[in-house]
């Protein structure tokens, strides 16, 4: 996306590039078997993966560079800045400084290659060709892989970790959690595909992607993709309680989980209901994430730090909970109080909750094609409300965090920029333009 006037020709398979490398990543079909759960090629491929997401970045930011549309990189800029100092300053005070400083320029690099993400394509014809493309792409090696290696990419009851996902569809990807969230994300594109003229295509990719998502047995985002549509859709036409169904629906739903995990009487009132109080024994996690936050609810712990550190372990009582071996709080939010304190927390919300439910309601003062607006609310609403169960906030190697911040950074451009079509050549003055 960008302004009138020629883009570097490295911008549409720097687009497609970028996008596979999450959809699909360096590492396909892992074997997660017992016999290779430790094969010391693991770290090899971490070194690869570093290499080419920095000559990505370094790609990307050239790119960026030599367009006359530069100046709609990262907006708005004040506000990423203060987050990411404030993330620096908390990192740099922790118990491990050198390690969550470099995880802060890290999420730093992707937040920037995400905001200069969409300015790669030259319209919005471009764009979705593209999407198209790289969606189905996906899909052909997901199904390819079930098809003729399903020992790679469906679990089998001889995994380490989790042998009671066999028979579950992952296919190319690493878990089956982690298909079904791409699946999601596929789902919206085909949608978006077929709503604006593109039916075959897009039709078929939202089919491909449903029946994929269906047998990966991943229950919340299969419960996900009903549940965002129905709720965009009332977003979209109701705007007078966009705020609090967002704000409150976020709010309510961390009440009820987390609150399950310190009151009896909210584990009580969910059972009641029919729902798994324990939120699959992620209550254990929340009450080590809730007492940490106590504990330090200015500072934190430093960016991306305390879980799978002494600090969480000591926090844990010394190994008497499960909850020692959790990678992270299985909840963004919480994880962002945890580790970056309450500012961090409220810095967040800010910047990933508050500031595109401005711009959605900017996006349609204007008179961009609404099936894109509609595309990265989709995508938006869907990060903010997995949030409340998945830690996806400032991961930098996850597919949803970083389609969830081009969501952001989209909507950002929807309200505030011109989108091209096929045949424009001439901008009035002053006014910016993007795909």
């Amino acid at each position: 996306m960008r302004e009138a006037g020629a883009i570097s020709v490295l911008g549409p398979p720097l687009f497609m590039a970028t996008l596979l490398f999450y959809l699909i990543t360096l590492t396909p079909f892992i074997d997660l078997s017992a016999a290779n759960a430790g094969d010391p090629a693991a770290d090899k491929s971490s070194t690869i993966n570093q290499i080419v997401f920095l000559g990505l970045t370094a790609s990307l930011w050239l790119t960026a560079l030599s367009s006359p549309a530069r100046h709609l990189v990262v907006r708005p800029r004040g506000l990423l800045i203060v987050t990411v100092l404030w993330f620096a300053l908390v990192s740099a005070i922790s118990m491990h400084p050198d390690i969550a400083l470099k995880r802060v320029v890290l999420a730093s690099l992707t937040i920037v290659n995400a905001g200069i993400f969409l300015l790669l394509p030259r319209s919005e014809r471009q764009f979705a060709g593209m999407l198209a493309m790289c969606c189905l792409g996906t899909l052909a090696l997901a199904y390819l892989g079930v098809a003729l290696w399903p020992q790679l990419a469906i679990h089998q009851a001889s995994e380490i970790r989790e042998p009671m996902n066999a028979g579950l569809w992952r296919g190319h990807f690493a878990h089956k959690n982690v298909a079904a969230a791409a699946m999601v994300l596929i789902s919206f594109a085909g949608l978006y595909l077929y709503g604006t003229g593109r039916r075959i295509v897009g039709g078929a990719i939202t089919l491909l992607a449903v029946v994929f998502l269906a047998h990966t047995g991943g229950k919340s985002s299969t419960a996900a993709l009903p549940g965002i549509l129905v709720i965009a859709w009332i977003f979209e036409r109701w705007r007078a309680i966009r705020i609090p169904m967002v704000f409150l629906g976020i709010a309510a739903f961390n009440v009820v989980t987390i609150g399950c995990s310190v009151s009896p009487t909210m584990r009580e009132l969910v059972a009641s209901l029919g729902i798994d109080p324990t939120f699959t024994n992620r209550i254990d996690i929340w009450r080590v994430g809730a007492a940490a936050v106590a504990d330090r609810p200015f500072t934190g712990y430093g960016f991306q730090l305390f879980w799978q550190t002494d600090e969480m372990v000591y926090k844990a009582g010394g190994g008497a909970s499960w909850a020692v071996a959790a990678f992270n709080a299985h909840n963004a939010y919480l994880d962002a109080a945890i580790t970056t304190g309450i500012p961090g927390l409220i810095l967040t919300l800010v910047l990933l909750v508050w500031l595109p439910l401005r711009d959605v309601s900017r996006a349609e003062t204007r008179g961009n094609d609404p099936a894109l607006t509609r595309l990265f609310t989709r995508i938006w609403l869907y990060g903010v409300f997995s949030a409340c169960v998945e830690s996806l906030y400032f991961q930098s190697g996850s597919l949803v965090w970083f389609m969830l911040i081009v969501s952001i950074f989209g909507l950002r451009l929807q309200a505030s920029a011109h989108e091209i079509r096929d045949g424009e050549a001439v901008m009035p003055v002053g006014e910016t333009a993007h795909a």
